[in-house]
């Protein structure tokens, strides 16, 4: 059971559509006009280009990146879940908790001896330890540790697209 779903039809990529896509990552409400005249084709194929993109699933979405303390989310934890269960039934429980948990951001499925790896934001302490107290009321661990991040040296959402 995938915890999202993913629809990319596989495309292949000239440089210009890497071009187009660097530039819409940096910043996707870069007029059409200017992301042509960056890559050096007129508006028409450009925005051709981009809606084949889209209708492909390559671009995924176009989203807001809000700075986290301009919302008040000063504190990022990475917690660390490991679980005894590996049914189908306890995935979905699980895969439904952290859906509701809007301060989990992220949810990695680890090989190793971790099973479950989140990013969770919060404004401090006090309510990191009020979603920690919803997650582990919900289901059934066999060990959950958090970490605290201390200082952000690279964040990023940008992909590289040196391997498309």
């Amino acid at each position: 059971m995938q915890l999202y779903s993913t629809k990319c039809i596989i495309l292949s990529m000239d440089r210009i559509d890497k071009a187009i896509l660097a530039l819409l990552q940096r910043d996707s409400a870069t007029p059409v006009s200017e992301i042509a005249e960056s890559v050096g084709l007129s508006q028409t194929p450009c925005w051709r280009r981009i809606k084949k993109m889209e209708e492909g699933g390559l671009i995924a979405r176009r989203v807001v990146l809000a700075d986290k303390e301009a919302v008040n989310l000063n504190l990022t934890a990475f917690v660390f879940v490991k679980t005894a269960q590996h049914s189908e039934a306890w995935l979905k429980s699980f895969a439904d908790t952290i859906r509701r948990i809007p301060e989990i951001i992220e949810v990695h499925r680890m090989s190793g001896e971790v099973d479950y790896l989140m990013k969770v934001v919060a404004p401090d302490m006090a309510e990191f330890d009020r979603v920690y107290k919803r997650l582990i009321t919900s289901a059934a661990f066999s060990d959950v540790t958090s970490t605290f991040s201390m200082e952000e040296l690279k964040y990023t959402t940008e992909l590289p697209l040196d391997y498309a």
